[in-house]
């Protein structure tokens, strides 16, 4: 009989008690438990991106904003007839509603919006930077330089965005009670759906041709272009996908926190998402998901006994995990990461020696 790896034991039984949290976790509990895992599907994506693309994006909170406003939208409106407005337009004088609301009255387009709104913005954003080959410092840069750009234009907008206090208040998604006990868990589980699909779909990738071609291109970019290869469109399509990630999160963790606002939106939460990634390692897709359940869950335990110390507390973390467990939390135990780099030097050597064959 074949023994299982102890990582494996672990991870089963991690999931078997995610599975059967409904029925031994408090209301309170579960409910946290499914905010940081919706937040853990931005880690994951961050560990394709960064991970294994090399690409440090500081503005992550934008996407994150898309996919919660976007559902948030719908959600304001679910129940409101025609000409009616959501509250806090009527609190600013606003006296129609805006083009633009008008689309979010459907619900199936306000999902389909969570996944395309942040992809197609991420595609075409990620083109643009990566075909004219920005990318390191700058690149990260910019894209904080956007999620401030983004929380900005929120909370200026008062009257059509809900401004600093963001979009709160609703109760329905399609004809479903969102206060009610079953429908609260019956979202807990399609969270933990969301997130074990995508773990085995991101390793799936990150196994494939396509995975080998982006860690190549994080370690050597002209290297690559040498064999034939054009880096860009590999960044691109690992960008957008995590783009499509973290706005799936924004809008599940909007539906387990019941609010959405530019404070979950700007760059310190976009920095915050990073350190998920870095602190449970971001050469792993599981620390990813361990390091946002570890950092989160302590996040509520200490600014609530010391709510002055939490962000110190966040940056003794974040320097630990930078001089003393580079891998991360789940590296130190594993050992290696699942992909390791590409030998773009033997590579180098088959493509030449194909070439003096010839």
């Amino acid at each position: 009989m074949t023994k299982l790896p102890p990582k494996t034991i672990a991870a089963i039984a991690t999931l078997l008690f995610a599975v059967a949290a409904p029925w031994i976790l408090t209301s309170y509990d579960l409910n946290l438990l499914g905010r940081f895992l919706a937040l853990s599907l931005t880690a994951m994506g961050l560990v394709l991106l960064w991970g294994e693309g090399g690409v440090l994006s500081l503005g992550q909170g934008v996407f994150f904003g898309l996919g919660g406003y976007a559902l948030a939208m719908h959600l304001k409106l679910n129940g409101l007839g025609d000409g009616e407005l959501p509250d806090f337009m009527m609190w600013s004088g606003v006296t129609a509603l805006p083009w633009w609301w008008s689309m979010f009255r459907s619900g199936v387009v306000s999902i389909i919006s969570v996944f395309l709104l942040p992809g197609l913005i991420a595609a075409a954003f990620a083109w643009l930077m990566f075909r004219r080959r920005i990318g390191g410092v700058y690149f990260a840069l910019i894209t904080q330089a956007l999620a401030l750009a983004f929380a900005t234009l929120l909370i200026s907008q008062q009257g059509t965005t809900g401004g600093f206090n963001g979009l709160t208040d609703y109760h329905e998604l399609l004809g479903f009670n969102l206060n009610d006990d079953a429908v609260t868990v019956a979202i807990y589980f399609i969270t933990l759906g969301f997130v074990v699909g995508s773990f085995f779909g991101l390793r799936w990738l990150l196994a494939s041709r396509f995975g080998k071609l982006l860690r190549a291109s994080r370690d050597g970019s002209n290297r690559l272009r040498f064999l034939g290869y054009d880096p860009a469109p590999y960044k691109v399509v690992a960008f957008t996908i995590a783009a499509v990630m973290t706005g799936v999160s924004g809008a599940m963790f909007t539906l387990h926190a019941g609010v959405v606002s530019p404070a979950l939106v700007g760059v310190v939460p976009s920095i915050e998402m990073v350190i998920w990634a870095a602190i449970g390692g971001r050469a792993y897709l599981m620390g990813g998901i361990v390091g946002t359940l570890l950092v989160n869950f302590a996040k509520d335990k200490i600014s609530t006994a010391l709510p002055e110390l939490w962000l110190y507390a966040l940056g003794l973390l974040f320097i630990i995990a930078v001089t003393a467990l580079p891998k991360g939390i789940v590296g130190e135990f594993d050992g290696e990461p699942r992909f390791k780099p590409s030998k773009l030097g033997d590579m180098f050597a088959r493509w030449r020696a194909g070439k003096a064959a010839v």
